[in-house]
């Protein structure tokens, strides 16, 4: 039991780590020096801020009966998916039943 808590804490202090927010940077403020020139910058024109939205190409065009037959093969491997997990589940089911009321 000590080892689950301890894993638990774990998993705790590293979710918490991974989604905490980055520390802030600090601001230094340099003492104040006299006559200090900043040059002006000129103003950026509007199209270099903000550029003209690109039209998306179209998307590929879909065949309907492509489609369903996908869509058929996809129900057909769940199917045969989920037959499978009910019979090694009565495998298990069966099996822990025999071995509990003994091998006779």
């Amino acid at each position: 039991m000590a080892k689950v808590r301890g894993l638990l804490l774990v998993g705790l202090l590293g979710a918490l780590f991974y989604c905490a927010a980055p520390a802030e940077a600090a601001v230094v403020v340099a003492p104040a020096q006299a006559h200090v020139q900043v040059p002006a910058r000129t103003a950026a024109p509007a199209e270099a801020l903000f550029p003209a939205p690109q039209q998306a190409a179209p998307g590929p065009v879909l065949d309907p009966t492509q489609t369903d037959k996908a869509n058929a093969q996809k129900t057909r491997n769940k199917l045969i998916a989920g037959g499978i997990a009910v019979v090694l589940l009565a495998i298990v089911f069966f099996g822990r039943r025999k071995r509990k009321k003994g091998n006779g």
